[in-house]
Formats: structure tokens, sequence, C-alpha cells
């Protein structure tokens, strides 16, 4: 029987599996490093991810993609809608990873799972062919192995150059009764050969990441307990890894996802929260064999909307042109608090501030900056959820409200675009009919001050993106 996503709050897996270990936990992926694709230079990115928000008003278990240029700030697809969604199986997924494969095409698999059934067993993940990750054709299920009672979760493909074949990493259960990382081979993403565990340190081991060829050595990242830990070995022999360094975690932390810039060969690890479910959080290592993580200001990244276990693959301008091409950019934008970079700009009961991400409705922080309303030159906020209501200032505190079509309204709903007060890489807003006023945040608030110390500029801060 398939899996339907429930409604309310979903606990994580991770906490389930707390409960019983006789369930497999899940595993996912980042980069296959060394392959020798014929493809254009790697100036961008991809992200591959599904959709949860606290109340599962965001839930959605097919594809979706969001592009960067720095791999930081993301930018949803499809106006965050999936791609591609499963047909097959539990006709839904979790924990896509998408893996650009020797001759430069993409593979895309995932599991086989829909919403938050973690009882639901499969040996197949959910796989796709693509040339360009704008069409997907060949779709299929694919079998890892024969075990029963238990998952194949969070799959990961990399190129193991001895053996001449891709391995598939994934999360079972096996004899030992704990959750182990397994690995089956392939050539063609047809059928496999071969399961056996890859790495097994005597404990729960989810959530396996694996960069292949760094200076020699490959690593692996996995989740333990509550925490992001890492293993290496100078060859991709399965048993073969040792762990070292030291974790990176807040909160509880779980889908490691590494990531070498395309730029400046800085390391990122990303980690999926789930205390708040659906959290990213990222940290930076000029070293991988360091072992060691500094985690990065939130002020300098923005995941997707409602994003969970994500999958990141560099690609070219070109291949991040066609994307934003074929699937557009967004029809609205999220504004993020510079000095409270954890919180968006919402209406709740139709009063204007500032809360933590996530929450529901998610809609009530989307945002159509459209032409002011008493001035074309300026900028008004359509709230995408009501879209007879806009963002206005009354009595200075600002609410969300008809517009009843009088120029009192329009003005008080119209404002005009600077560069941010606290740092001009942002942005700030005065008011068109208050201009000594700018939009700031006061107890989370939102209301239009007069602005002079740094940190009512910083108040008045906010980054527009999705």
């Amino acid at each position: 029987m398939s899996a339907t996503p429930q409604p309310g709050p979903q606990p994580s897996r991770r906490l389930f599996l707390g409960m019983t270990a006789t369930v497999p936990l899940a595993l996912t992926g980042a980069l296959g490093l060394g392959a020798t694709a014929a493809h254009a230079a790697d100036s961008a990115y991809v992200m591959g991810y599904f959709t949860e928000s606290p109340n599962g008003l965001g839930a959605d278990y097919g594809l979706h993609l969001a592009v960067s240029t720095d791999g930081l700030r993301w930018m949803p697809l499809n106006q965050n809608n999936p791609v591609v969604t499963p047909t097959l199986g539990a006709k839904g997924l979790r924990d896509p990873f998408v893996l650009r494969k020797q001759d430069g095409t993409f593979v895309v698999l995932a599991t086989d799972l829909n919403g938050t059934d973690w009882t639901y067993d499969s040996v197949y993940v959910h796989v796709w062919d693509s040339a360009d990750l704008r069409t997907f054709t060949g779709y299929r299920l694919l079998k890892l192995h024969d075990m029963t009672g238990t998952h194949s979760w969070a799959p990961e493909a990399f190129w193991d150059a001895s053996r001449g074949r891709y391995g598939i990493l994934y999360s079972s259960v096996n004899s030992s009764g704990h959750n182990v990382i397994m690995v089956s081979y392939t050539t063609d993403f047809r059928t496999t050969a071969d399961p056996q565990v890859f790495f097994d340190p005597g404990y729960d081991v989810i959530d396996g990441d694996l960069a292949v060829g760094v200076n020699g050595v490959n690593y692996l990242y996995f989740k333990k307990d509550q925490t992001l830990v890492g293993a290496r070995s100078s060859s991709l022999d399965p048993g073969s890894f040792t762990v070292f360094g030291t974790p990176a975690a807040h909160g509880g932390t779980e889908a490691p996802t590494l990531v070498r810039s395309v730029t400046s060969g800085t390391w990122y690890l990303w980690g999926d929260t789930y205390t708040p479910n659906g959290v990213f959080y990222a940290w930076q290592s000029g070293d991988l064999a360091a072992g060691t993580w500094v985690a990065l200001d939130q002020r300098l990244y923005t995941q997707p909307l409602n994003s969970k276990h994500c999958t990141i693959q560099p690609i070219s301008t070109t291949e991040y042109t066609n994307l934003v091409a074929k699937w557009g950019a967004p029809a609205w934008n999220r504004l993020k608090s510079y000095n409270y970079p954890s919180r968006y700009v919402r209406h709740s009961a139709f009063a204007g501030r500032i809360d933590e991400y996530p929450f529901d409705p998610y809609s009530d922080s989307q945002w159509k900056l459209v032409p002011g309303l008493a001035d074309s030159a300026g900028v008004s906020f359509q709230s995408v959820n009501y879209p007879t209501r806009y963002l206005r200032h009354y009595s200075y505190n600002l609410r969300l409200d008809e517009n009843d079509g009088t120029s009192s309204f329009a003005g008080d709903a119209t404002f005009h675009r600077t560069a941010g007060l606290a740092d001009a890489s942002w942005s700030s807003f005065r008011s068109h009919n208050f201009p000594t006023r700018y939009i700031r945040h006061v107890n989370y608030a939102l209301r239009i001050d007069p602005v002079s110390t740094a940190s009512e500029q910083q108040d008045a801060t906010f980054h527009v993106g999705y």
C-alpha cells in the first residue's frame, strides 16, 4: 500500500528510528568528484529537493529544482512546484540525488517513499535519465538488493574508476540489526549487482554523503545521533572508511551535503535540521583533511522555500540559463531580515511582522513586488495568498489591507527601494508619503520609523530573495 502524506507536524524518521532498530534510515549524496564528464566549465549550481512545511501545507514529494550562481542563495524553479513526479511504487519520493555521469548527462535517483510512512518497505529506488534537467526520460524503479523488511533509502551514486562501474550508496538495516550504508554497483542504472556493506562503524549510521578523489582521499559524511560526522579512506573499497574530525550540528541535524565552491575551492557542508523540521544550516572549511567546520552566517545563504534533504550539483552557465528559461524564475519573493536572518517578512492575522522560518501558512511570506500604487518608480508589496491586499502603513504600523482604490491607500502602500542602510548589497524601503521613515521591525512587528542609529539601520535592512 502506498504511503499518504498526513496533515500536521511530521516526526523525523530519525525519531521514529530511535524507537525501533529494525527500520533503516536515509542516505544522501552530494558530489562525485573526479569524473571526466564532457561539459562546459562549472560556474553555477543546481539543487534537487522535496518539500515539507510544519503543518504539511507545503508538502510535495516530487522532484524540485533550484539554481544558484554562488551555491549559497537559491532560486526555486517552476514556482517551487515539482518538475517531475513519481508514478510507480509509493508514487512519491524523498531524498533525491543528481549525478552527472561520465558522458556528461544526468541521472536522478530518489527514495521510493511518499510522505512519512517509515514502515514502508522497498528494495527499489526511483530513477530518471536526463540530458539537461529540462526533460526527464526512462523513468523506472531500480532494484538494489534482496533483503526483506527494509528500505533502500536516499540513494547516492558515484563513479568508481577502479571498478569501471558506478556505486550506488543507500541505507538499509541488514543482519546486524542496525542501520548501515550499503553499496550496489551498476553500469547502466537499470540493473545492479554485488550489494554489500559499504560503511558500518558498529552503530546506526545514516545519510551518507561522499566526495571522491579530493587530493587522493575520499570523504564520507554521515549522521550519527543528531550530528554530522566525517570518515575518510584512500580507496573506495567497502569497509575501508574510518571516522575522523569534529562533528558539526545545529540542533537535530541530518542529511549532510558536501559541496566545493567552483570559484574559491572552499568546501561547504549543508545540514538539514528536524528541530524544527526543514531548516538548512551550512558550515565552511578550507580543507576537508582538517575535519573541522565553521558555521556560516545565515545572512550569506538562503534555502529554497520548504526544501528538505537536498542534493547539489555544479553546472555550467549555459545549463543555468537553460534551466531558468525552461522552468522560469519565481513570480514572488521573500524578504529576509538583516539582523535576524532566520526571520522573514510575513503577515499574520493581517499584521506585518518578521517570524522565524519555517512556519505555516508559508505563503504568508510570499510577496509580489509590483510597481508602486502611487508611483511606478516605487514598489508595493502584493500578498500572494491574499492578492487583493497590500502591505501598507496605518498609524505607522504595517498591516495587510484591501486596496480600496484611494490615493491615500496607494500612498500608504508605496515604498522606494534603496541600498540597504546597514549593508548596501541588501535593501531598505523608504515610505512614499512619509519619506523620512523606513520599513523596520520593532519587537518583530513591522512599522515605518525614522532611522538613525546603527541598530535601527539593521532593523530596516532586508534581503530580497526567494
